[in-house]
């Protein structure tokens, strides 16, 4: 089917006229007609002067310019529907959908193995709870915290027993004076943080 533009630009050249003697007998710019013939929408004069070109360009040509500009204002209204209807189309393809779903499940997968990542990387989260006073009037004192699941916990050296939330607890004798309390705790990658602290007895 030949939309008005190319039928308006097909008749001219059977006819070999030049746009310019045209542009002279309709009295019309020669910019608007080739911009007619071109679909240049951007160039189109304003209304009612581009429907009164378009029809007097048409009868020029030995067309019924009545029909040309209703071809034409069919034509370019389909044109202005179909851009709408894609755009509005464009949020809910089936393809779009499935373009940002998996671009959400690489993001979040992205992140899970960026948090995994720094958790093996950093040293291990250590909580100790010593006696409350620095100042015991016993030989025996119980040190107890909270460290990962995954790590090992020694205290003075000896080896802790850790459960799998993560909790310890060990009672330490202590000689009379300053006793110098070292708690490490080390994770799977070899990391480790390390809290001291040093405990008076009394005895």
């Amino acid at each position: 089917m030949f939309c008005a533009s190319s039928l308006l630009k097909n008749t001219r050249l059977d006819k070999e006229w030049e746009l310019s003697d045209i542009s002279k007998k309709i009295k019309v710019p020669i910019k608007y007609l080739e911009a007619i013939e071109n679909e240049d929408v951007c160039s189109f004069p304003q209304e009612p002067y581009c429907s009164l070109i378009i029809k007097d360009y048409g009868d020029y040509l030995g067309l019924n310019g009545t029909d040309v500009l209703a071809l034409f204002r069919r034509d370019f209204d389909q044109k202005g529907k179909t851009k709408n209807k894609k755009s509005l189309l464009f949020s809910f393809t089936p393809k779009f959908t499935f373009f940002v779903s998996l671009l959400l499940v690489v993001l979040f997968f992205l992140i899970y193995l960026t948090s995994e990542y720094i958790k093996f990387h950093q040293p291990p989260k250590l909580e100790v709870i010593w006696p409350l006073e620095a100042t015991v009037s016993s030989s025996v004192v119980e040190i107890s915290g909270v460290t990962d699941s995954e790590s090992t916990v020694r205290i003075n050296d000896d080896l802790i027993l850790v459960d799998v939330n993560g909790v310890f607890q060990k009672k330490i004798n202590l000689n009379s004076g300053d006793n110098n309390i070292i708690v490490e705790s080390i994770s799977q990658n070899g990391k480790s943080t390390t809290v001291t602290k040093i405990i008076k007895s009394s005895l």
